[in-house]
């Protein structure tokens, strides 16, 4: 049998072990064979970026369902839910990295004696936890506490990113920059694909929280459920927060495309009303271009005279009618935000 007691790879552990003894005492570092130690009274193990030699090590140590490992090697994400086992459950989770706005699978095996959780990537928000622990942590009391930890964690890292949307929203509607028409689009259905990234990743941890708090078979989830009902509050917040940004975006691009078709009718009614003006004034100059013998004021003194003023009184006379009729408008200027965001709050 393969031993692994604390592997470190780059600078980061790959298996790290952490154990709570009936006495209350935090133990660090212990060997995976010594976690069924009669003094242990629950552990936890966290496989960070372990190599598949080393995620095979959850069937052979720990015995877990090849299927629920099978899980952790896929390479494709797996969807958030809750699998139940004959002395365990599995659940999956989803982090999301704020950076490039892909969910981040966690895998968590868990019972009333121990929990192991399994990332691929860093997940600061498990580190975060993991250094908490002291005899004085509500974490101490048991491992579906962690769990609730982690999550909990995990769901309030997405607060940041829906008030940096938010906030991004409001200056794009409130504030005038200097971008153009089309950079205003543009950032306009990035932010609608930020926010589907984001949604496609919420719901299904929201359904995952409901079916957790309603399931009958985690009775420890029962001790607990104000705990549990605390982060699916946090998640009807956050897809009420998502679909409000989404409908707003939807507005703002509304309202622009609505903006940008009244001033192109108004650029085309004036420039029809233009056109109409010299639809008169071509007509006498193409009558007096044409080059007939025997037509009328072609010799008399003063005709060029009269035809110029018979033409620019008949030009200022359209334009003031069609002015009166409010058919010559000016295009409007098109108002254009600049993003800017804000901190987070809570």
């Amino acid at each position: 049998m393969v031993v692994i007691i604390l592997v470190e790879s780059r600078n980061m552990f790959v298996i790290r072990t952490l154990a709570i003894t009936n006495d209350g005492e935090i133990l660090h570092q212990l060997r995976l064979e010594e976690m069924d130690r009669e003094d242990i009274k629950w552990f936890w193990v966290d496989f960070d970026r372990a190599s598949r030699e080393e995620t095979l090590l959850l069937g052979s140590i720990f015995h877990f369902h090849p299927l629920s490992v099978e899980d952790c090697l896929d390479d494709f994400l797996q969807r958030p839910k809750l699998d139940f086992y004959d002395d365990y459950q599995f659940i999956v989770v989803h982090a999301l990295d704020h950076t490039t706005l892909e969910a981040e699978e966690v895998d968590m095996f868990i019972s009333s004696k121990h929990i192991v959780t399994y990332h691929k990537k860093p997940l600061p928000e498990l580190d975060k936890i993991w250094e908490s622990f002291n005899p004085s942590s509500h974490n101490i009391r048991g491992p579906f506490f962690v769990i609730h930890s982690v999550i909990d964690k995990i769901v309030d890292n997405f607060f940041p990113l829906m008030f940096k949307i938010e906030d991004f929203l409001n200056e794009l509607d409130d504030h005038p920059s200097r971008s153009t028409r089309t950079n205003l689009m543009e950032e306009l259905f990035d932010v609608r694909g930020d926010l589907n990234k984001i949604r496609k990743t919420l719901i299904p941890m929201r359904d995952l929280l409901y079916r957790i708090i309603n399931s009958e078979r985690l009775s420890h989830v029962k001790d607990q459920k104000l705990y549990f009902n605390d982060i699916y509050d946090h998640l009807l917040k956050l897809v009420e927060m998502m679909e409000t940004s989404r409908e707003f975006s939807s507005d703002i691009r509304d309202s622009y495309i609505s903006m940008n078709s009244h001033i192109m009718n108004t650029v085309i009614m004036t420039l029809t009303v233009i056109t109409t003006i010299f639809m008169p004034l071509t007509f006498i100059v193409g009558i007096y271009g044409m080059n007939f013998e025997h037509m009328p004021e072609l010799e008399w003194k003063y005709g060029y005279f009269l035809v110029l003023m018979v033409m620019f009184i008949l030009g200022f006379g359209m334009f003031l009618y069609f002015n009166k009729k409010g058919w010559i408008g000016k295009p409007g200027k098109i108002r254009v935000r600049q993003y800017t965001s804000k901190q987070t709050r809570r």
